[in-house]
């Protein structure tokens, strides 16, 4: 990368200072446009600030991050250092020869254990139980929920709840209280819902949503290390997983059916819906005045588990990875080294990113920063996340286009769709040779 005047001279600088010989150098990150990317900006300046070494948080809107990215890992470009990419995209960067290999570098930090165990599965390692590592869990995120704490703890409302359904009206122990308050405040005649959900097909915000089911229930998308697919997405556990969130869609606001992280966050903040699911990432608006009107009013809690006590929720965020076409891969490693230390992680929490770091996660007073970073502690181990194979997006398309007929538009069953996304799946499998 072709260092400024300004770079040069802070490289000078740093050079003289330490004693060395190298030029410090440019690091340049790429990151999707919004608040984290913002977060992590400030952090890195302190990256700067300690060894001279100038890091950029380069941002495109979400809509064209993934072209952009890939687009440039296909021409072989060094425009970014590294990258923070979608947790989906490891397969095809990782077998396109687009990131660094780096096994090594997590066995020698013993990031297994230095990060929750579920981000360095979904975040980190690719193929599945392979041991071998492509990115470093950096922004962790899930989906989760927001509800009106008022409205739960207004007496007569509380009252009402006991008598029609015979327990206490609080924060949902499982799927069928979920369901069972979505109904009791869904009341189109006052314009208030029971609740609001993710329905929108364009990308994976309706998938994200009924994985939340899905994985509570107890069912699986399939086995990611054999491709088998059939009688698991299809499975008895997943059919009524898709009928409960179908259910739910029942009970959301009308015109509901294209939802996605901006309308779920209105649904509370516009008074529309007792219970709103949502990225954890778009959660501090929640708790802002200024954006919430309700704010002092909302609280929140992880995705409750399903019939049986299994409870999981869908994984959203991103791994930071070296970028292999980039010509200052050793100042990555360097950086890399820098954040994932202990100081660096409490200071990326406490900036708003979402760390993936067990002890910081694990910490009270993490825990108590804010009022929905409990959920999010118990959340964050406790994901599963969507295929990471090179061929992710065809498997999203088909199970937006079986599951949203159902969902939105009363059509066919779960069973039926289900199957038609399993005979898909095997098709695509198949079709790429990663089953016979």
């Amino acid at each position: 990368m072709r260092k400024t005047v300004t770079g040069i001279l802070a490289g000078i600088g740093f050079t003289l200072a330490c004693g060395t010989s190298a030029f410090a150098q440019e690091l340049t990150i790429f990151w999707a446009e919004w608040d984290p990317a913002n977060y992590l900006q400030e952090l890195v300046n302190e990256y700067e600030a300690e060894t001279g070494v100038k890091v950029t948080v380069e941002t495109t809107p979400w809509s064209d991050f993934q072209t952009k990215a890939f687009t440039e890992f296909n021409a072989k470009g060094s425009a970014y250092d590294m990258v923070v990419g979608d947790s989906q995209w490891i397969g095809a960067a990782s077998e396109g020869g687009h990131y660094v290999d780096l096994t090594e570098f997590f066995n020698k930090h013993k990031l297994t254990e230095v990060m929750a165990p579920a981000t360095v599965k979904y975040y980190a390692e690719y193929p599945a139980n392979s041991g071998k590592y492509w990115s470093v869990p950096a922004e962790g995120d899930a989906v989760g929920w927001s509800y009106r704490k008022d409205w739960f703890e207004d007496p007569k409302e509380m009252e009402a709840f006991k008598a029609k359904y015979g327990y206490d009206l609080g924060v949902p122990k499982d799927w069928k209280q979920l369901r069972d308050i979505a109904e009791f405040f869904h009341r189109p005649d006052e314009k208030r819902y029971g609740v609001a959900i993710y329905t929108d097909n364009s990308y994976d915000a309706l998938v994200m949503g009924v994985e939340n089911a899905i994985f509570s229930f107890g069912g699986e998308l399939g086995d990611y290390a054999t491709y088998k697919v059939d009688g698991v997405v299809n499975s008895e556990q997943n059919i009524k997983a898709l009928e409960a969130y179908k259910e739910l869609y029942g009970f959301t606001p009308p015109g509901w059916a294209k939802s996605f992280f901006i309308e779920d966050n209105q649904a509370i903040t516009e008074n529309l819906a007792a219970m709103s699911m949502n990225y954890f990432a778009f959660f501090p608006a929640l708790i802002n005045e200024a954006s919430n009107p309700n704010a002092k009013g909302t609280g929140f809690f992880a995705n409750p588990p399903g019939p049986n006590g299994d409870q999981y929720a869908a994984l959203g965020g991103q791994g930071i990875s070296i970028v292999s076409y980039s010509q200052n891969q050793e100042e990555a490693f360097k950086f890399l080294e820098w954040f994932i230390k202990d100081e660096t992680q409490k200071k990326w929490a406490e900036l708003g990113g979402y760390t993936a770091h067990a002890k910081t996660l694990e910490s009270e007073e993490f825990r108590k920063a804010t009022p929905y970073n409990e959920a999010f502690y118990q959340t964050m181990f406790k994901v599963k996340d969507f295929w990471a194979t090179p061929e992710y997006a065809e498997l999203l398309i088909a199970m937006n286009q079986r599951l949203y007929p159902f969902i939105t538009g009363d059509q066919g069953t779960a069973k039926e769709a289900l199957d038609a996304l399993a005979a898909d799946w095997n098709a695509t499998f198949k079709k790429y040779g990663r089953m016979q």
